[in-house]
């Protein structure tokens, strides 16, 4: 039945024929020209029969415009993946047939005429360096009729229409994972609807910390051990359930969302360089929240750069080290109980070879008195969103770390170390990019159906329909991608592109969800309370922090390449 106010018309069916099949014609076309742009580009950038790191920066929009088309093609080959499996299963309903015909609607559009690497930035496959015929490779049948009717306003309005019919459901279109993860997000998407929802707004617009016994009570629900193994007094649990806990607990607030991140990053860290000493005494501590992790890598002046960082450990007479420095964007430094911290053992080096991690204690903090271990002060660095841990800058002056808490306890191995979390950090990513882009889509929602204009509610207006239904389509899309890279990362297979791909494009799409459900609010979207302004403010650091848009094209471009 149509809605207040909505043309009859819409309820007419608008799934193209054989879709699955046209999907999968789709895919062969679009992975030639990919290794098409992939050789162009190859032999701009090679120097005697080598890639160059010199080229492939003087050719960075061509470089990351190879991310991105690569980005696209594995997108739209996770999609038909996810299809297939819910066909198979007898899942694939109407709405996930939208979504998949859409997104391939749109995908292959973009892949042609441009894809919006950012904003005012638009890829175009000439920029790689594909002619005319080259892209002839793309006039096929499938993807003609694809870009002809898969992404048309007939097509989001009954993706729309079928959304609002499945109100309350904890999304849109069948996930595609097992039925235990499937639990695990319901009881992490209850949590939050209960504990986090209601009151994340005043947290972030009282600029304060997370109360501790929200990190309580998410330790009794295991989540800052779910991936550690049980022998270290954690749950053992997939990359895939972190998806699932760090998406769910993201779309009630990306701070709570994120408590989790620093211990995920400092296990990694133990598990993959840690001595038995270390993971024996480290590890069931972080795992029950009994000790609260940091991470102290980034300098003022490096950023990205980690392989230029000054801040030195130097070993004294007793075995022991002596840090002395400047780091900052510190996430929930006061309060935490051990910083991984990462700092130069070799004096003679200027490069990433003379890097060392360590396991440096301290003693939290309180309000009046932040930072009250000797050795190191800081100060709280004001932002736009993501609140609930706060930032800080920190300076060490003699900061004393025992020589035990040298990860691995071999100088020299800081770098490569911090290297192996990247995947994780990044797939954790990626998944709190999709919570924060559908808590978008969630209060986009309900303001367009309850906000009536010239008679009728604005849901009922094809743009704004259509940006809810594009919002949903491009949820999933990512969300496919994210749990590729965690499924890759738990079969033990190298997967660092396909993190990278995964966080690259979700950091896009929360972006986009953001902007255009404030779109919908209209003037009351400006309004600090309405939660979709601090909504915006939180989806904008996930284009910069774990690896900011360009530094993560690179990376991808360079493997691409490599």
């Amino acid at each position: 039945m149509a809605h207040d106010g909505q043309d009859m018309t819409m309820s007419t069916p608008v799934i193209l024929p054989d879709l699955l099949q046209t999907t999968k014609a789709a895919l062969g076309p679009i992975e030639a020209i990919l290794e098409i742009a992939r050789e162009k580009l190859r032999a701009l950038v090679s120097e005697d029969g080598r890639v160059s790191n010199v080229l492939i920066e003087e050719n960075q929009t061509a470089s990351h415009g190879l991310a991105w088309v690569a980005t696209y093609v594995e997108s739209l080959r996770q999609m038909h993946g996810w299809a297939e499996r819910q066909n198979a299963q007898g899942k694939l309903g109407e709405l996930e047939q939208l979504l998949l015909q859409i997104s391939f609607g749109e995908y292959l559009w973009q892949l042609y005429g441009g894809i919006p690497m950012n904003q005012g930035e638009i890829l175009r496959l000439q920029d790689i360096g594909l002619t005319q015929d080259d892209m002839r490779a793309m006039m096929e049948p499938a993807i003609q009729t694809l870009t002809q009717g898969g992404n048309t306003q007939a097509a989001r309005s009954r993706l729309v229409e079928l959304m609002q019919e499945q109100a309350g459901a904890t999304m849109f279109g069948a996930s595609g994972l097992d039925e235990e993860l499937e639990m695990i997000r319901d009881q992490f998407r209850r949590y939050a609807v209960e504990k986090v929802e209601p009151f994340a707004h005043e947290w972030h617009l009282k600029d304060e910390l997370i109360p501790m016994e929200i990190i309580e009570e998410l330790a009794e629900m295991g989540v800052f051990g779910l991936t550690i193994p049980e022998e270290f007094g954690g749950f053992g649990l997939s990359k895939a359930s972190m998806c699932v806990v760090s998406e769910e607990l993201s779309r009630g607030y990306i701070g709570v969302g994120s408590l989790g991140t620093r211990s995920e990053i400092a296990a990694e860290l133990i598990i993959a360089g840690g001595t038995d000493e270390q993971k024996a005494k480290w590890l069931p501590r972080i795992a029950s929240a009994e000790t609260l992790p940091t991470a102290v890598f980034t300098e003022p002046n490096t950023g990205s750069d980690l392989g230029s960082l000054r801040t030195r450990a130097v070993k004294d007479e007793n075995g022991d080290y002596k840090v002395t420095g400047n780091k900052t964007w510190i996430t929930h430094a006061a309060r935490t109980h051990v910083m991984t911290l990462l700092a130069r053992t070799d004096s003679e080096t200027d490069n990433y070879k003379g890097l060392s991690m360590f396991l440096a204690e301290k003693t939290p903090g309180t309000d009046d008195a932040p930072f009250p271990t000797e050795g190191m002060t800081g100060g709280e660095i004001e932002v736009l969103g993501y609140r609930g841990m706060k930032e800080y800058e920190l300076a060490f002056d003699g900061f004393h770390v025992k020589g035990e808490n040298l990860l691995g306890g071999e100088e020299g191995k800081g770098f490569k170390q911090l290297m192996e979390t990247f995947e994780s950090a990044r797939i954790q990513t990626a998944a709190r990019a999709i919570g924060v882009a559908q808590s978008a889509l969630d209060v986009g929602m309900q303001y367009a159906e309850d906000r009536k204009q010239f008679g009728k509610s604005l849901i009922n207006f094809p743009r704004v329909s259509g940006k809810l239904a594009m919002m949903a389509v491009e949820i999933m899309i990512a969300r496919q991608l994210s749990y590729f890279s965690a499924r890759e990362k738990d079969e033990g297979r190298r997967c660092d592109l396909e993190a990278g791909m995964a966080k690259l494009l979700g950091a896009r799409v929360a972006w986009a969800a953001a902007d255009n459900a404030l779109q919908i609010h209209g003037g009351n979207g400006f309004a600090l309370e309405y939660k979709i302004s601090r909504i915006l403010c939180d989806a904008r650091i996930l284009n910069i922090f774990e690896g900011a848009g360009e530094i993560q094209a690179q990376v991808i471009a360079r493997r691409l390449l490599g």
